[in-house]
C-alpha cells in the first residue's frame, strides 16, 4: 500500500469516471458552459473529432474550440442516446447515437456547409482519458461521416457502399434485441 494517501483512496474507492464524463456532456449540452466544461478537464487537454479533425489543443484551443464551434452550437433538437458504456480504470468509451436536425451550420461536423435542414441519426463514439486526478485528459469522437453526408443528401449512397440512417436503425435494432435476451 502506498504512502500517498491520493493514491489509496483511488484504489480503496475507486472514482465514478462515468458520473465525471455525463457532467462533462451535461456542461457541453444542456447547460451549454464553456468554462463549467473546461473544469472537468486537464490543465492542457485536447479534444479530437476524428472524422474532420476539428477540435483543439491545449487549454486555449479546447476552450476556444468549445466556444466558437461547438458548446451551444449544436441544433436545438439534439439529442444523444447511450448505446453501451465501457469503463476502465482511467477511460470510458460511449457508444452513442446523436440526433438533430441540420437546420445550422455545424462546423464540427459538417464545416463549410450550410444548414439543409434534414433529420440525421448518426452512432458516435467517445473515447475519454482521465488522468490520476480524475480529470478529462483527451476527448477522441468517431463517426461515420460518409452515414452524415448521405443524411444530409451530400453523398449519394447509390454510388457507393455507403448507408445513411440505416446504420442507425440496426444498431439500435440489434441493442434492443440483446437488452431482451439479457433481461431472460
Amino acid at each position: 500500500m502506498s504512502n500517498d494517501p491520493k493514491q489509496n483512496n483511488r484504489l480503496d474507492h475507486p472514482p465514478d469516471l462515468g458520473a465525471i464524463f455525463d457532467k462533462h456532456v451535461k456542461c457541453e449540452f444542456e447547460d451549454h458552459d464553456v468554462d463549467a466544461t473546461m473544469k472537468t478537464m486537464v490543465k492542457e487537454p485536447y479534444v479530437h473529432h476524428v472524422p474532420t479533425l476539428t477540435g483543439g489543443i491545449g487549454y486555449d484551443g479546447v476552450y476556444n474550440f468549445y466556444k466558437n464551434d461547438f458548446v451551444g452550437k449544436m441544433p436545438v433538437d439534439t439529442k444523444i442516446e447511450r448505446v453501451s458504456r465501457t469503463v476502465d480504470k482511467d477511460q470510458v468509451v460511449d457508444e452513442l447515437i446523436i440526433s438533430f436536425t441540420h437546420n445550422r451550420k455545424i462546423k464540427i461536423m459538417l464545416p463549410g456547409i450550410p444548414p439543409i435542414g434534414r433529420h440525421v441519426e448518426l452512432p458516435l463514439v467517445v473515447v475519454m482519458k482521465f488522468n490520476s486526478d480524475n480529470k478529462i485528459a483527451h476527448e477522441h469522437i468517431y463517426w461515420d461521416q460518409a452515414s452524415l453526408l448521405v443524411q444530409t443528401g451530400l453523398l449519394d449512397p447509390k454510388t457507393l457502399p455507403v448507408y445513411g440512417i440505416e446504420q442507425t436503425r440496426k444498431l439500435l435494432e440489434l441493442s434492443l434485441q440483446q437488452k431482451r435476451n439479457d433481461d431472460t
